[in-house]
């Protein structure tokens, strides 16, 4: 995309805003459905910008335009912004946010427009709160000076003026303003839903049902709506291909104590689908008609909903005095926490992934030896093929991040067609400098969902690279090795992982664990290991949760380093149980060599050397019998023990 189409696009919007009589607009990154991944008829704000990134925030004024990210986009987000016209904002402690910014520099009486389509609840309020503490601001400062001149005014006279100085920065939520300006907009994807694997399910729809209703009950709801694609699919048992990525669809679920109700398109429901629902009680009704549906509710309702996962745009027809309990929504819990069935078949598609990955890596690097010359780009190619192979595979996770050297040290870094590195080493031989090579890549198999982090050389790896894989070796084991209490909440984990790195006052800039799905969304909540989350009750560890654990290392133009496997939450055994309570500790599922070569043993204490060893040991055990020939030839080379 050329800058002159983004530049068209922004004055074009510009005109939008003046004919409305709009001081500026927010464009943000989301869809109804507050997902991480959007259909592409959402995807304004990569259609206005440029930036490819899954974050992030536009905002346009007649003389500013400004795009807000966070520290894994700011490399990316300035190249790709550069010649826009568009200035790319760091999202940062101690720096305003594109809200914090509005505040700042519009006036009372100004317009601030958003569709209201793509705006949580929760972001309502946080710019309501913004623009309600500028005019609190102002109204305190001039209260003083303006007492005097208030008291020669008559009473009707005071009441105008008081009109006039409240009148604060407006949020208008009801206007597109992009439809008319985007040609060939895609239409909304319409890709038939099916049925999660029967085998690979643990509870029928019928009965996670009938736990989220016992949880609406304890809350006091009389209804309660989803609007979040991941809680839709895992509360129904079924799949679809509407995201690329998560295996969802779009939809919205509407649930009383006696019914269920599933919007969604009804030309994605063929009989069998039907069937399906309506043996879990569940009826089907078009995907616009839930506006409607909110509309019936009456004063003596409660509804609960999670004000982060619902847009303003689909509460629209809502009563005013419908009463509404804000809350993470109970399937949220329920689905964080897998059963045992669950965890075993994530053990296998964890075995499977495992094997794939020892193919791909085994001719990657023959590939290499013999002088081809290969790509970031064929990086994802052999991958998808190689995991295509497997049983129950569906499609990547999540965009491969296939980064060396200087593109490894952006952490979302994703290699396209215009813009990618091939990976050889400096003057194209094998004796010459090499470097680093990121791979963060996972797979969707029906039966578990996976996602691993691997470094590798290519040609000659300097001792500062090995330094730094090193400690970032310590810090994945240490967070490996933690044991702690059941409950704790997921946040407070992260100082564990980050010790070992922080005692060398290095640091990274994303979390170091996310929930993951069973067979859905790659990042799943409520857990998050990020020292910058709040550690609230609702970030709980629980028994069943499966985790990333993933630190990392960034030198900026430099390379990158990351290592990343997934954890499951189990719990310790102990004879009996102690005052102190339960505690959890982490199981490793994730199955692949870590590369030895990469490490300064010297470093590593021998705990650490330990948990190395053993890990190897446990990834040959469980890939010795699933792969042949050159594959088994690399995977017991690169299990040996240091």
């Amino acid at each position: 995309m050329t800058k002159l189409i983004i530049q068209d696009r922004i004055t074009k919007l510009r005109q939008a805003l003046k004919d409305s009589n709009i001081t500026a607009i927010i464009i943000p990154t989301a869809d109804p459905h507050l997902s991480e991944y959007l259909p592409e008829y959402w995807q304004a704000r990569e259609w206005l910008t440029g930036f490819t990134g899954s974050v992030g925030t536009l905002v346009l004024t007649q003389d500013f335009a400004g795009m807000w990210t966070d520290s894994r986009y700011w490399v990316q987000a300035a190249a790709q912004l550069a010649g826009t016209g568009i200035a790319m904002q760091k999202l940062q402690k101690g720096a305003l946010n594109h809200g914090d910014w509005l505040a700042a520099t519009l006036k009372p009486g100004d317009t601030v427009a958003i569709d209201g389509n793509v705006l949580s609840l929760a972001e309502q309020d946080q710019l309501f709160a913004a623009f309600d503490a500028v005019l609190d601001d102002e109204s305190q400062s001039e209260s003083e000076s303006d007492a005097d001149s208030d008291a020669n005014l008559t009473g009707d006279e005071v009441d105008e003026v008081d009109d006039a100085e409240n009148d604060g920065i407006r949020l208008m939520t009801e206007l597109d303003l992009l439809t008319p300006l985007w040609d060939a907009r895609p239409d909304l994807p319409s890709a038939p839903l099916y049925a999660h694997a029967a085998q690979f399910v643990s509870q029928s729809a019928k009965d996670k049902l009938t736990a989220v209703r016992q949880q609406m009950t304890e809350m006091g709801a009389s209804h309660h709506l989803l609007s979040s694609l991941d809680d839709i699919a895992w509360l129904t048992n079924l799949r679809g291909s509407d995201v690329d990525y998560n295996p969802v669809f779009l939809a919205h679920m509407l649930i009383t104590t006696a019914t269920a109700t599933l919007f969604v398109d009804g030309q994605k429901v063929d009989k069998n689908i039907a069937q399906h629902l309506a043996d879990a009680g569940i009826e089907v009704a078009d995907y616009a008609a839930i506006k409607s549906a909110l509309s019936s509710l009456t004063p003596d309702d409660l509804l609960l909903l999670d004000p982060n996962k619902v847009a303003v745009g689909t509460l629209s027809e809502l009563g005013d005095d419908i009463g509404m309990i804000e809350r993470t929504a109970p399937s949220t819990f329920l689905k964080s926490i897998k059963s045992a069935q669950d965890i075993e078949h994530i053990r296998e598609a964890m075995r499977q992934d495992g094997a794939a990955l020892c193919e791909f890596f085994s001719e990657f690097e023959a590939r290499l030896q013999q002088g081809e010359r290969l790509s970031e780009l064929d990086v994802d190619s052999m991958l998808i093929a190689a995991r295509s192979r497997q049983p129950h595979y569906v499609s990547p996770s999540f965009p491969t991040i296939a980064g060396y050297n200087k593109n490894g040290a952006l952490p979302h870094y994703r290699a396209l067609d215009d813009n990618f590195s091939y990976l050889e080493t400096a003057d194209g031989t094998p004796d010459g400098a090499g470097g680093l090579l990121l791979i963060d890549s996972g797979g969707q198999y029906q039966n578990g969902t996976t996602d691993i982090t691997r470094v590798v050389g290519i040609g000659t790896v300097s001792e500062a690279q090995k330094r730094d894989f090193t400690v970032v070796l310590k810090a994945h084991i240490a967070l490996a090795e933690a044991v702690f209490p059941e409950g704790l909440s997921a946040p407070l984990l992260d100082a564990i992982c980050r010790a070992p790195l922080w005692r060398q006052q290095l640091d990274f800039g994303h979390g170091t664990g996310h929930g993951v799905g069973y067979f859905l969304n790659v990042h799943e909540g409520p857990q998050g290991i990020s020292y910058s989350a709040a550690p609230t009750p609702e970030r709980a560890m629980r028994a069943g949760m499966i985790t990333s654990n993933e630190p990392g290392l960034y030198r900026e133009r430099q390379w990158g380093i990351r290592i990343e496997n997934l954890v499951v939450n189990l719990p310790v055994a102990t004879p009996t149980e102690t005052e102190f309570g339960e505690y959890l500790y982490f199981e490793t599922v994730t199955l692949c060599p870590i590369d030895t070569r990469l490490i300064q043993v010297d470093l590593l204490n021998t705990d650490e050397r330990d948990w190395l060893n053993r890990y190897h040991q446990q990834v040959l055990a469980g890939l010795k019998n699933r792969v042949a020939g050159a594959a088994l030839a690399w995977l017991t080379e690169r299990t040996q023990e240091v």
